[in-house]
């Protein structure tokens, strides 16, 4: 990115009803509930129609649905790289459940059976932000919790783990960009409602 003003934005997904609970949601295809329809509704208001030169959303349903409500999927590209991290066996799972078994459990420090190991992310991540440089001006992407905070760790430079305290609520906007020639977080977690841009 020659361009040092260009900006990443990032929108996590609506809420779905596993993530109301703080349920693991890999690849489980589940749609908005009837509040991250609001979210993304949300989300489209506090862009209002901003302009942005690539546009690239997750395959799973809840980011596309968000990506239509905020009225960008006309511009959308879906690229598989942005799915959610593969929960494997931890799927619909709470992290209370799992620690009953495996005390202290993070997906960040343990993994889990079955699906993606962090490094599996990270090299998705990292393919998705080449993506995003080797085009022109601002980036919008539409995508899920654990995936942009390792994608956002990988960005300022951090260890991927990082991630992990880098809390990003439903239907939130961050962004990325720079400042002089350093990758930062120019915003994080904003939940759009009542904020201008």
């Amino acid at each position: 990115m020659a361009e040092r003003a260009r900006e990443i934005w990032l929108v996590r997904h609506g809420e779905t009803a596993w993530s109301r609970l703080g349920k693991h949601t890999g690849r489980t295809d589940i749609p908005l509930t009837e509040e991250g329809t609001l979210q993304a509704r949300a989300v489209g208001a506090y862009l209002a129609g901003r302009r942005f030169d690539q546009v690239l959303v997750s395959p799973l349903r809840r980011a596309r649905q968000t990506c239509e409500l905020a009225g960008y999927a006309a511009l959308a590209r879906v690229v598989p790289d942005l799915a959610e991290w593969d929960y494997g066996a931890y799927e619909q799972r709470l992290t209370a459940e799992v620690r009953a078994e495996i005390p202290g459990w993070t997906i960040w420090t343990h993994g889990v059976p079955g699906g993606e190991t962090l490094d599996q992310v990270v090299t998705r991540a990292r393919r998705v932000l080449a993506t995003v440089e080797a085009g022109t001006g601002d980036a919008l992407l539409f995508a899920h919790g654990h995936l942009l905070r390792v994608l956002a760790a990988c960005w300022i430079r951090l260890p991927p783990a990082t991630g992990g305290v880098l809390a990003l609520d439903a239907g939130s906007v961050s962004v990325l960009g720079f400042e002089t020639e350093r990758q930062v977080l120019r915003r994080w977690n904003l939940v759009p409602s009542g904020l201008a841009p």
